[in-house]
């Protein structure tokens, strides 16, 4: 049986129901943010956000706007892993930490197995990772490892660009020793058949990084085939992205305070909003792990819907199951880049969060707040 508290103290599920909808109802701007839910569970925050006139932001939309920054302004190649997987006879892996923000990633990228189809299907997989952390260096035997921290790696990444393309580089910051390793590496690149770049933007990587390392990608493309996997964000972020663009034809961090949505990733930052006092309630959604609020400003009338041990000490709570775990969930699968049902692994009788917004959304007004 799902719980509820008010500051603390148990309340009845009709009426937490009750006051988070009275709760984000009398809000001049109520924001809808973590939104760290499957699929259902954002199609249900989203509408909520629209009938309030409020705004939603997921708690990765600064991980998951890195990619999509490059995307819009620059464009992107990118493919599955199962498709890497059986395909590419060189991998380049970019940033530290990948096997954290990924844990199945070496063994679904197959990494120390040849490619399975193509006319080089059988040859041993060449794999470079720039930039690992240090418990991940020997994670991968045979590869080649480029040490370099994160302010480094778009430096590096621009040095290979110039070399693959045949253009000099700083001879005064690259010795002699060292630029014959990088033209070996470029010329490893441009005789792959299929290579593909994999990269996390959550593991510290920013646009520009990005952005260079996808200006390689696309030098490559003139004579070989290159491509690229990149790692979805934490707490359901690509599943939202999706649902968010269907439903609105934008990313998180998009307001309905006009009537229609519009998307502006600084304006609807959920910390910018509470903090500076334009959002005036808040409904938080961290239904994986019950990760807490980033905003500082700890005076907003605050709703929370997290798993159970997750309840904060102030403001409203209600319990919610985690999606996969306590009940079966469509969410994004990274394995083949597209939606999937992910069946419970300890189901119980905790709600969904599309359940618990449907009981709030029938207790808030048809007509939209001024």
């Amino acid at each position: 049986m799902s719980k509820a508290t008010l500051d603390g103290k148990a309340i009845a599920l009709e009426d937490a129901y009750k006051e988070a909808a009275r709760i984000l109802s009398r809000a001049n701007f109520p924001l809808v943010a973590g939104l760290g839910a499957d699929v259902p569970g954002a199609r249900a925050a989203i509408l909520l956000a629209e009938r309030l006139r409020g705004a939603f932001d997921h708690l990765a939309s600064g991980d998951l706007l890195a990619d999509l920054d490059v995307k819009r302004s620059f464009g992107m190649f990118t493919t599955t892993a199962n498709e890497a997987r059986v395909r590419a006879d060189v991998v380049v892996l970019v940033g530290p930490g990948l096997t954290k923000q990924w844990p199945g990633m070496l063994e679904r990228l197959a990494l120390d197995q040849a490619p399975r189809h193509g006319s080089h299907a059988g040859t041993p997989r060449k794999v470079i990772w720039l930039g690992p952390d240090a418990s991940e260096v020997n994670a991968i035997g045979g590869a080649t490892v480029i040490p370099a921290n994160l302010q480094e790696i778009s430096g590096a990444l621009g040095v290979w660009r110039a070399r693959v393309g045949g253009r000099p580089v700083n001879a005064d910051r690259i010795d002699a020793a060292k630029l014959e390793r990088i033209d070996a590496l470029a010329q490893t690149m441009k005789n792959a058949k299929f290579g593909c770049f994999v990269w996390a933007a959550s593991a510290g990587l920013d646009a520009l990084t990005i952005e260079m390392m996808q200006a390689l990608v696309t030098d490559l493309n003139v004579t070989t085939r290159f491509t690229g996997v990149h790692i979805g964000a934490r707490a359901g972020a690509s599943g939202v992205t999706q649902a968010a663009g269907w439903m609105t034809g934008f990313p998180p961090r998009t307001g309905f305070g006009r009537g229609y949505p519009e998307h502006d990733p600084w304006r609807f930052e959920a910390s910018r909003l509470v903090d500076s006092g334009e959002a005036d309630a808040a409904l938080w959604i961290s239904a994986f792990d019950g990760e807490a609020p980033s905003w500082s400003r700890g005076d907003v009338p605050l709703v929370t819907l997290a798993p159970a041990g997750a309840a904060p000490a102030r403001g409203l709570y209600i319990e919610v199951g985690q999606p996969g775990v306590t009940h079966d969930a469509v969410l994004m699968a990274q394995e083949t880049g597209g939606l999937t049902l992910r069946t419970a692994t300890a189901p119980s009788d905790a709600p969904t969060v599309a359940h618990v917004i449907d009981a709030i959304m029938a207790n808030v007004s048809e007509v939209a707040p001024c």
